[in-house]
């Protein structure tokens, strides 16, 4: 008898395999105590684990095709550089010494600790990173141990070499590492499942890249799902059917060979202009994190950048990199974009953010996403904002790149900002560095306050970029990454659609351009709607390019102005969701 299992699918696309059960057995770690003269001991057994770590993922790493793209081998070197992170090192250390104890505890201590703070974060994508700790931490502890890497149902996971019993299989996990992913990768399954993660997890991101169908925060699936139950994977909608009947299984057949057909013919729109039937030029840009993204951009379009967000050169640099590394990373990132426009966003550090040389012991704020974050945290401390300021409009000094600013809320909180670049300028100016006088400057509307004043932002800006994630977080007031209010996650909701449309036209009035860069710019249940409310620039992630741009092509702003103007009449959600849906049918 078939039963369904919900659910979030975390990369699109469907499997269908037998069930691979796969168990992890973790380290038990016990503290004993030791004598002092044998701390020094224990310390170079500790940083013997740490060294055997490194060179398990070293041989990981060196096993990966030269095809592989630089962004999955980033993910190890992720791992290797927390396995030197002080943080992690010189605590763990100062434990052994202080409590006299093993080194298998002192390590489970400070990582606890570790686990705690990323806890109580409420960023999604550095609250996720608690999982490349835990992580880290096992391959240490199971070296600490003599363990071997991992365990499993059926046998053993050989890391030296890759064989095929895992060809075709779904994977089911209580949790799996980036390193595991590609192992199993390798050996060419057909998916994964797993009881806890997130979307915003490594190996969610990295499923996503390599392209294999995945669904996480399936609770108990290790016992609902037995060894070889013949089960489909739907990435697409969550959802897993266990023991399908045979006239399901055809159906699905039938919709894989129909996805291939469909991606094949997208392929087609590769560098072609994303323009609607009835002649509007619509642009269409990507988001990126790090130069390197660009190839995995031109993958897909050769297009420009919407969104740079610079947060990650922070926390990979556990610092505050220079004005002058960070020049030379913002101009890589353009360089490697062929003339195509660049907008950086200046860093969204701060409260939850902090990076691992500047975090101060004791409790955060209570409410992190609402603390000192962001433009916040840069007109508090300019030693932050000025080197990237200045970074940046050297940069736009070499070629078409402008500047964003997170976050605002208020106009005085711009006009300050403004204050520091034109001080940025005056300083550049007087060192005699070639940099962009007149380079455009915009800000993101993500705070309802700032949808509400957006005309009068606009005034003082080239341009707005509308980030939905915030937005929508702000607006409805509800954690985004907290399972039990999730369900209050709705982009249709009327009082978000109000502000979008308020920030649109703000930017139409003023004559200034108005993008967004949000997740529901890469939802194409939504392209129809935004493009019938005004909107005009999209920046997306890298693999939405074309199902967005074929959404475009495939629609007649004439047509969807006034049912969009409609749908903007009524107050139910529950009735802008179905009048959504029909809007859609009637361009399918």
């Amino acid at each position: 008898m078939t039963s369904v299992l919900q659910g979030i699918g975390v990369s699109k696309g469907i499997a269908i395999g037998p069930a691979y059960v796969y168990y992890r057995e973790l380290p038990e770690v016990l503290e004993y105590a030791i004598s002092k003269y044998a701390a020094d001991d224990e310390v170079k057994r500790f940083e013997d684990a740490r060294v055997e770590a490194q060179r398990q993922l070293n041989n990981i790493k060196n096993t990966l095709s030269n095809d592989t793209p630089h962004d999955i081998t980033l993910f190890i070197d992720t791992h290797l550089l927390m396995l030197d992170d002080p943080v992690l090192y010189e605590d763990t250390v100062s434990h052994i010494h202080a409590r006299l104890c093993n080194a298998e505890w002192a390590l489970q201590v400070q990582v606890e600790r570790i686990v705690k703070i990323f806890d109580d974060m409420d960023d999604p994508y550095l609250k996720t990173r608690k999982d490349d700790i835990i992580h880290v931490t096992e391959r240490i502890q199971r070296c600490l141990m003599n363990e071997p890497e991992v365990n499993h149902s059926e046998d053993k996971l050989d890391t030296g070499k890759f064989g095929s019993h895992l060809k075709d299989r779904i994977i089911v996990a209580d949790d799996l590492t980036p390193a595991d992913t590609l192992l199993m990768q390798h050996q060419k399954i057909a998916g994964f499942i797993t009881e806890y993660g997130g979307p915003l997890s490594h190996t969610a991101i990295l499923a996503r890249n390599l392209g294999i169908p995945a669904i996480v925060g399936v609770h108990n699936a290790k016992h609902l799902i037995q060894a070889n139950d013949q089960i489909v994977l739907d990435g697409n909608t969550g959802k897993i059917h266990i023991a399908p009947a045979k006239k399901d299984v055809t159906h699905f057949k039938s919709l894989i060979r129909d996805e291939n057909k469909r991606r094949k013919l997208l392929f087609d729109l590769k560098n072609k202009p994303a323009k609607t039937e009835d002649g509007l030029k619509i642009n269409l840009h990507g988001n990126i994190d790090r130069p390197a993204d660009v190839r995995v951009l031109r993958q897909f379009d050769h297009t420009g950048v919407g969104l740079y967000r610079t947060e990650m050169l922070f926390i990979e640099h556990n610092g505050m990199p220079g004005e002058d590394e960070q020049f030379e990373t913002y101009r890589r990132a353009l360089r490697s974009l062929k003339g195509h426009p660049l907008t950086i966003r200046t860093t969204d550090l701060g409260a939850d953010k902090e990076l691992a040389d500047t975090t101060q012991h004791g409790p955060l704020v209570h409410n992190p996403a609402l603390g000192l974050r962001a433009i916040r945290r840069c007109l508090k401390d300019p030693s932050i904002f000025l080197p990237q300021v200045k970074a940046i409009l050297r940069t736009a000094g070499y070629g078409p790149a402008c500047m964003m600013i997170p976050m605002i809320s208020c106009i005085s909180e711009l006009e300050q900002t403004l204050e520091l670049i034109e001080q940025a300028k005056s300083e550049l100016k007087s060192r005699r560095i070639r940099f962009d006088q007149n380079i455009k400057i915009g800000a993101m509307i993500e705070v309802p306050s700032a949808a509400l004043v957006a005309d009068t932002l606009a005034k003082k800006l080239d341009f707005l970029s509308i980030g939905t994630n915030d937005l929508i977080q702000y607006t409805l007031a509800f954690d985004r990454i907290d399972d039990e209010v999730s369900y209050l996650y709705n982009p249709l909701h009327p009082a978000v659609l109000k502000l979008i449309q308020m920030t649109l036209n703000a930017g139409e009035t003023q004559g200034i351009r108005v993008s967004m860069c949000g997740e529901m710019a890469s939802d194409t249940l939504y392209t129809r709607l935004l493009l019938g409310m005004g909107l005009q620039c999209f920046s997306v992630q890298a693999n939405s390019l074309l199902d967005i741009k074929h959404i475009i092509n495939n629609s007649e702003i004439a047509k969807l102005r006034p049912l969009t103007e409609e749908i903007m009449k009524l107050t139910d959600p529950t009735e802008i969701n179905l009048a959504v849906d029909e809007l859609n049918r009637c361009f399918s």
